[in-house]
């Protein structure tokens, strides 16, 4: 549903931003009469807003962070008026036109001296395709105008953010799906467009070998054992590369593969296609493991999940 709201004084509004994204504090830079405008909408796991107020400022503080919830990632973009976003050491400044990532996972700060437009999409850390690792080198850096491929995404996505009354159902879940790969493209090409110098050879690897596992994810065959061959590293050292992160090797495989899936079993287009197919296309060809990893993961088989979201 196509959600509106209007805030008439801060308190009401502090109220609003917290409901509607994660937990926020919220602080007025100057007091005075405050108005607030919020619209848009929740498409399942993800939501598209457009946000509308005068200045003020809102934090992600630590004890937020610890009240029980999914982590999200945030996609700011900068319609009209200025801000400055602040996390993981780094603060920048959003000027009309500019995309910004952050994470809720993670203490920030956004504030704003002046009214201003923006709109904001919220998505499960998961659906970005990036390790934490990765998308944290980005947080609070300006991707938009001047960068090559978000200064041709910026236009989509406002593009979207007019369409959000009328944007619902299946099709506006994939389309805000799609929004999410083309973010996820404009923050790859960012990391590796980044000097040498930047990263390590070690960071620099591992970003080489999640990708190769996210074009290979329908190969059967995809393994520690092939990963290491394509990279003319043993499989020890491969080993000893992912014990740097928060994932095994075959954990990042499985999770990338079943959240491949996920989507598929909630597309209206692969409506027809049996489970055991849409297993079987990322790289899961047994049905019976498939569905039981499936159910470890998001709690229902494949075809309930299909039912409950279709």
């Amino acid at each position: 549903m196509y959600q509106q709201d209007t805030a008439s004084d801060f308190v009401q509004w502090r109220r609003l931003v917290s409901e509607s994204f994660v937990p926020l504090a919220a602080e007025q830079v100057r007091p005075g009469p405050f108005t607030g405008h919020l619209a848009g909408r929740h498409l399942r796991e993800l939501a598209i807003m457009r946000v509308q107020a005068g200045s003020h400022a809102v934090l992600r503080t630590p004890d937020l962070i610890g009240q029980a919830g999914p982590g999200y990632y945030k996609l700011n973009l900068q319609v009209s008026g200025h801000g400055l976003l602040v996390q993981d050491g780094r603060e920048t400044l959003l000027q009309p036109g500019d995309l910004a990532i952050y994470d809720t996972e993670r203490p920030y700060s956004l504030s704003f001296d002046e009214e201003f437009s923006t709109l904001v999409l919220m998505f499960p850390r998961q659906l970005a395709g990036l390790s934490t690792d990765d998308v944290r080198e980005l947080t609070a850096t300006t991707m938009g105008a001047g960068h090559r491929l978000g200064q041709a995404v910026a236009p989509f996505i406002t593009q979207i953010g007019a369409m959000l009354p009328t944007l619902d159902g299946p099709i506006g879940h994939r389309l805000a799906l799609n929004v999410v790969d083309l973010l996820a493209t404009v923050m790859a090409d960012e990391l590796y467009s980044r000097q040498e110098a930047d990263s390590t050879q070690q960071s620099r690897l591992l970003r080489r070998i999640h990708h190769f596992i996210e074009s290979q994810l329908a190969n059967p065959d995809l393994g520690p054992d092939m990963i290491a061959a394509a990279h003319y590293i043993s499989t020890r050292a491969l080993h000893q590369l992912f014990a740097t992160t928060d994932h095994t090797v075959a954990r990042w495989i499985r999770e990338r593969r079943l959240e491949q899936c996920r989507r598929d079993l909630q597309d209206p287009l692969h409506r027809d296609v049996p489970v055991a197919a849409v297993g079987a296309r990322w790289g899961l060809a047994d049905p019976a493991h498939f569905s039981r990893v499936f159910r470890a993961e998001f709690g229902q088989s494949p075809a309930q999940y299909r039912r409950d979201h279709l």
